[in-house]
């Protein structure tokens, strides 16, 4: 690709991204279907086709507008979830919960360890999670100014992921995770996501280098390295990850979370050979994240079976 189609590939991806964001500032204007289908044209650069939806990404949309189960804004909370997949899987791949809070202001800092995370019950992705390695040195105020910001968002106005629309806002504290037997010295904590098609575990997402430069690489279930990336702008790791100790049972677990679902992603983390939970995810980066190569948009989408694919 030559330099000038780069940089015209690039001005139409900070133009449409420019006419997103004023789409998504007048969001209450537009009913779900037609914001979903505007908002996808500029993230995108092409129209959904809502009868016939081939990739990933409008599988996603179609998704989000088609299959609405109550149970699923459970799945989406952060702190009714625990409970929900420890009734399945059971408690010990469950992260401690160190207190619940209804406002930033009413946390109990002294109660709180050296070290622990704070993240708000409806955020995604990394809104409202903020990390304390050292109570001594923490802001507290910038912490408050975050959360109280997270609160105050909603994802289901602004990429109408409905499941995120009723849960209950609050602030949880969970335990800290530390992976000692990182190889690097600040003890680099991986998410192993696994993508499931059908209850079937296909793919493993790990994200690294979240202290310094976030990478992004997928795995298939032997675990060998996969020539893509999603989204599509994040880079690989410089080295390939060692498959995890629990991949099997990380695989597993994954599966029977999974079960019933058309597309569902569900994270975990290793801990000194221990599996932890992490989250579970029906839109991965609202399904706007696109891949590199694109014809891996339509092999994701081609996994993804609706009621109407054959």
């Amino acid at each position: 690709m030559s330099k000038i189609t780069t940089a015209i590939n690039l001005l139409k991806h900070k133009r449409g991204e420019f006419f997103a964001s004023i789409l998504t500032y007048f969001n209450f204007l537009f009913p779900d279907k037609l914001y979903l289908s505007l908002l996808f044209r500029l993230k995108m650069g092409y129209w959904m086709d809502w009868n016939n939806p081939k990739t990933f990404s409008e599988k996603l949309q179609w998704l989000k507008f088609y299959d609405r189960k109550p149970e699923y804004t459970t799945m989406v909370d952060k702190y009714a979830v625990k409970e929900y997949v420890a009734k399945i899987i059971g408690e010990e791949y469950i992260i401690p919960t160190l207190g619940v809070w209804d406002r930033p202001e009413y946390i109990d800092w002294d109660k709180l360890p050296q070290k622990f995370v704070l993240k708000t019950t409806h955020g995604g992705g990394g809104s409202g999670v903020v990390i304390c390695k050292d109570k001594t040195t923490f802001d507290k105020n910038d912490a408050i100014k975050k959360l109280k910001k997270s609160l105050n968002e909603c994802i289901y106005k602004s990429l109408r992921e409905w499941p995120y629309k009723d849960v209950d806002r609050k602030i949880i504290a969970e335990t800290f995770l530390e992976d000692t037997f990182s190889h690097t010295s600040d003890y680099d904590l991986k998410d192993y996501k696994f993508f499931c098609f059908n209850g079937q575990p296909e793919f493993c997402q790990v994200i690294s280098g979240r202290s310094n430069e976030m990478c992004v690489d997928f795995y298939n279930m032997e675990w060998s390295h996969q020539p893509f990336h999603e989204p599509k702008d994040y880079p690989f790791s410089v080295i390939e990850h060692d498959k995890p100790f629990c991949i099997n049972e990380m695989s597993r677990m994954a599966s029977i979370l999974s079960k019933g679902f058309s597309f569902l992603r569900v994270d975990f983390y290793e801990i000194e050979n221990k599996v932890y939970f992490g989250e579970l995810t029906f839109f991965p980066t609202s399904g706007y994240g696109g891949f590199n190569p694109n014809e891996w948009d339509y092999k994701f989408g081609e996994m993804i079976k609706l009621p109407f694919d054959n």
